[in-house]
């Protein structure tokens, strides 16, 4: 007669016995799988094109021979005064927040800038816009429940421009999100210590360098698609701030994604959360119907 016991030295210990994991409740099950239809949307080109009714590849084309280098110079720039300011005036306590929709016009309005100036223009206006997108992924942290006063907080605001979404370098859009936070995760706890301990932002210290460097190679494939967009000679002054507010929108998206997930994760631990997000299924992603030219 089986007892439910094992014998012979294979008897369980009670003390030993692990509970079930704990589950997700179904409305965290569909807060994960928001942030997963944000994370894994469209990137940013396609929506561009989308709006513009015009390739972006076209747009490289315009561009000068060292457009490159000048985006990456100006994606470092634009990323150094954002860390400035998530280091030492993001804030740090409930306030009258502004909308997501306020940030969109702030941002639009430097859009402006550069449509109407057109590339040049890109070393004024992206610093102002990216610190503008900063301040709105802090608020959408902030509203996730995440504590700014956490400087690993303030750093993870920062990481949502390297969650740009996919590019062609990405093996799925489903795995780029998890494969760029791995890629973030030493560089962010090495910074993260580095200024608690400091309480300063030295440029020159490895493990901020390191940080910039790693989010610049991401937020520069971006910046390059907006850059490229704004070349298009269809995009003028007020096209410029429609590619803008798009570029807003999209990490707006970016960071309530991203910080739904690690809102969970503070729960759940990164695992259980990670192997639900994987387990919901995603509809066919389609774009909307291609609007008429912004002029």
């Amino acid at each position: 007669m089986n007892s439910g016991l094992s014998y012979c030295g294979e008897m369980s210990d009670a003390s030993e016995t692990k509970p079930p994991p704990i589950s997700l409740t179904d409305e965290e099950i569909q807060d994960l799988f928001r942030a997963k239809m944000l994370l894994n949307n469209h990137g940013l080109s396609a929506k561009l094109a989308y709006i513009l009714g015009v390739p972006i590849d076209s747009g490289f084309a315009l561009l000068h021979n060292e457009w490159r280098v000048a985006v990456n110079k100006c994606a470092r720039s634009a990323l150094w005064r954002a860390l400035d300011v998530a280091v030492r005036s993001i804030r740090t306590k409930p306030h009258d927040e502004y909308s997501d929709l306020t940030h969109k016009v702030m941002v639009g309005t430097s859009g402006w800038i550069g449509g109407a100036f057109g590339f040049a223009a890109l070393a004024i206006e992206l610093p102002i816009s990216t610190t503008i997108m900063l301040r709105s992924i802090a608020d959408i942290s902030r509203s996730e429940g995440h504590d700014l006063k956490e400087m690993s907080t303030r750093l993870s605001c920062l990481e949502v421009f390297a969650l740009g979404g996919p590019t062609s370098a990405d093996d799925s859009a489903e795995s780029a999100y998890w494969i760029v936070r791995a890629a973030m995760s030493k560089a962010i706890s090495e910074a993260a210590a580095y200024l608690t301990e400091r309480g300063i932002l030295e440029k020159s210290a490895p493990a901020i360098v390191r940080l910039v460097a790693i989010i610049a190679s991401r937020f520069g494939v971006v910046i390059s698609e907006q850059a490229a967009a704004k070349a298009i000679p269809i995009v003028g002054a007020a096209s410029g701030s429609v590619v803008n507010v798009l570029f807003m929108d999209h990490f707006q998206n970016m960071a309530r994604g991203h910080f739904i997930v690690k809102r969970l994760e503070k729960k759940y631990g990164t695992e259980r959360v990670r192997e639900s997000y994987a387990s919901l299924a995603m509809p066919v992603k389609q774009l909307p119907p291609r609007s008429r030219r912004v002029d």
